[in-house]
Order: C-alpha cells, then sequence, then structure tokens
C-alpha cells in the first residue's frame, strides 16, 4: 500500500472516531482534519509511511510551519491534532511508541479577547438599519449573539423551536451536541419579536401558502443563514465606523462574558451560560475584568490615582 493511501486512511478512521466517540461537530472534525491533511501533505513529501512516524517527523513539520510564518498558537493547534492521531495508531499498533507525546512547544503568553464597551456596542447597533427586513434580521441576531453570548455556529444553526419568548429562554446545541439553556434579555426578545413578524409579511406578499421555515434566520432567497453570511453582514454595518472596522461575531460573545462579570456574575454560571466544559477556558475573562476594577479604582478611589494627593 502506498504511503499517501495508507494516511487517508488513517486519517479518514480517525476523523470517524471523533465524530462517533468524541462526539464533536462538524466544524471541529474539519479543523482537525484540515490540520491532519496538511501534516500528511508534509509526510508524502518526505516519503515517510505510517508505520515509520517518529519524533523527529513531527519536529521538523513544525520547524518548517515555523519558518513559514505560522503563529505559536497555530502550531500548538496542529500538534494536538497529530497528537490525537498519533495516539490512536499506537493503539492501534501502527506504531510501537507514540512518538508526540514528547514533543513540546514553547509556551507563549495568551492573547486577551478585545471586546467592546457599551458606547461601541451602542454605535454597532445604531448602525444597523431597522426600516427593512435585513436590517431586522441582523439587529436580532447581534442581540441574540451579545445577549446570550452564543457562538455563530450555534447562532446561525437555531430553529424556531429552540427559542421561547415567552418564557425567555432559548435552547443551544452547543458543541459535541451538547444542550445548554441561557436566558434571554427584553432587547432581544423585543428585536426577534420584530424579526419574525416582519418575516411572516413579507412571506405573505410572496406567496400566502408559504409555510414558514423551521430556521430561525434566513437569507433573502429563504435559506439558512451561514456563518460566512453573518460574518459578511456584520463587517457590512460595521464598514461606516472605522472604529468598528475590527470587529468579528466572536467579538460579541467576548462581550457578553466581559460585561457579565464586570456586573458581577459568578464565574461558574457564566461558563454554564457560555458552555464551556472547562473553567480555564472562562477565566480568561476574569483578567478583563480585573483591568475593569483597576480602572474603576484608579478612577474614583481617593487615593487610586497613580499620582496620589500629598
Amino acid at each position: 500500500m502506498r504511503a499517501a493511501q495508507g494516511w487517508d486512511e488513517i486519517i479518514e478512521r480517525h476523523l470517524d472516531r471523533l465524530r462517533v466517540e468524541r462526539g464533536l461537530g462538524n466544524n471541529s472534525v474539519q479543523a482537525y482534519a484540515h490540520d491532519l491533511r496538511e501534516f500528511q501533505q508534509y509526510c508524502r513529501g518526505h516519503e515517510v509511511e505510517p508505520a515509520a512516524l517518529e519524533a523527529r517527523v513531527v519536529s521538523g513539520y513544525l520547524e518548517t510551519m515555523a519558518r513559514h510564518g505560522m503563529a505559536v498558537a497555530s502550531q500548538r493547534r496542529h500538534l494536538a491534532s497529530i497528537r490525537g492521531l498519533a495516539r490512536e495508531m499506537a493503539e492501534r499498533g501502527i506504531i510501537e511508541r507514540d512518538p508526540a507525546a514528547a514533543i513540546k512547544l514553547r509556551p507563549h503568553p495568551r492573547a486577551l479577547p478585545r471586546t467592546l464597551g457599551q458606547p461601541g456596542l451602542e454605535m454597532l447597533l445604531d448602525a444597523i438599519d431597522p426600516k427593512t427586513l435585513r436590517g431586522k434580521r441582523d439587529r436580532a441576531m447581534l442581540e441574540l449573539a451579545y445577549g446570550c453570548g452564543l457562538r455563530v455556529s450555534e447562532l446561525v444553526g437555531l430553529t424556531a423551536g429552540q427559542v421561547n419568548p415567552a418564557e425567555r429562554i432559548v435552547v443551544v446545541l452547543g458543541k459535541g451536541g451538547k444542550e445548554r439553556i441561557v436566558p434571554i434579555g427584553s432587547a432581544a426578545v423585543r428585536a426577534l419579536k420584530h424579526y419574525l413578524a416582519a418575516r411572516e409579511q413579507e412571506a405573505r406578499k410572496k406567496n400566502r401558502a408559504a409555510r414558514p421555515s423551521p430556521v430561525l434566520f434566513t437569507s433573502r432567497l429563504g435559506r439558512a443563514m451561514t456563518r460566512q453570511g453573518f460574518f459578511k453582514a456584520l463587517k457590512g454595518w460595521a464598514a461606516g465606523e472605522p472604529r468598528l472596522a475590527w470587529v468579528s461575531p466572536h467579538t460579541l460573545r467576548h462581550c457578553f462574558a466581559t460585561h457579565l462579570l464586570e456586573g458581577g456574575a459568578d464565574l461558574r454560571a457564566v461558563q454554564e451560560m457560555l458552555g464551556h466544559s472547562d473553567i480555564s477556558t472562562t477565566q480568561i475573562y476574569t483578567h478583563l475584568s480585573k483591568s475593569h476594577l483597576r480602572k474603576v479604582h484608579r478612577r474614583f478611589h481617593p487615593r487610586g490615582a497613580r499620582r496620589a494627593p500629598s
């Protein structure tokens, strides 16, 4: 069997295992597949068959990626993908021992997520034209993304049955199919009701017999919104204000967590609403809230300023 065929079979089996045994979603599996296909190309170019996988091969691959400008964070992600594959290869007896287990990358500080303050959020929301159906849809999406801390994939995948405006809750299907319940605020409920009413009115104009789409957020063609579609819509609204040019859909999730913690929310509660399986993932936002507390202290405490009064 040729090396490329051997790698193809092994990687596909590994991806299937991730789907079935670990319950990973399509986006996560696709990310693993992308990383492993790049590693496969490297092995193919160096004529490394699966049974000949050694630590020097993995190290050489990472060094090559580093020379090509890959960031340390991306190298770390690729190494995690290769470790999972190599561990399974060792378990199946394809190789004698796991060659990636002992490989470590240099530590690097994790960048703090950038967030918007309340004025910035209001500026972004005010940029949306609420007179059009598209504007009502995008306003509802932004309000839900920020008000509930949803991932973009969770937001665009919502169905009407997952949202209960009367009870003010949304049932979110997160990574690995894990379900969680998140409260919906008044602003998001209002925006959602306005959008659904406008969408129903538009549907009656075009075709009175048309059934409402089970998908909550749809494009102008009636299809489910995509992550790319929402990203494009958000960038379009932010384009008129240079101060918002850097904003991405995930920024709204960062704002959700940061503003809750700044307001005194419990870290465990924020973890639950974000759908983080490990609280260490949520703890990154405590660094942001501590920064906020320092600013408050410096501003309002009589001896909090850098140059205290004599």
